[in-house]
């Protein structure tokens, strides 16, 4: 994986195919083509096929799955987290009102 181009133009390899990309992050491109090589060899060391577009679409399946489950994750982590903010505010609320009605006994015997 290999040299950027004067037109922001990067060459990848991705199971033994090169591809001209673009883009201003070379670094991260990279990764991402590394992620997609690594995917595509692991599915074709499971599997019988020789095809490169199965292998391709098989290798894309897994990739969307682990961003499901990555999401699915952070949708739980983000909604325990309102779940809580909302909790606090209703206890501070409940806290408010008997600090209220604790100053306004003290007025009315003091």
């Amino acid at each position: 994986m290999t040299e950027p181009a004067a037109d922001n133009s990067i060459s990848v390899d991705i199971y033994d195919q090169t591809y001209h990309l673009r883009g201003q992050d070379t670094e991260y491109i990279h990764r991402l083509a590394e992620i997609v090589d690594s995917k595509m060899r692991a599915v074709a060391s499971h599997g019988k096929t020789v095809d490169s577009l199965r292998v391709a679409v098989l290798a894309a399946l897994n990739i969307a799955d682990e961003l499901a489950t990555l999401e699915q994750k952070y949708d739980a982590l983000t909604g325990n987290a309102r779940q809580n903010q909302n909790s606090l505010r209703s206890r501070a609320h409940t806290l408010t009102g008997l600090l209220d009605s604790v100053l306004d006994e003290k007025r009315k015997i003091g």
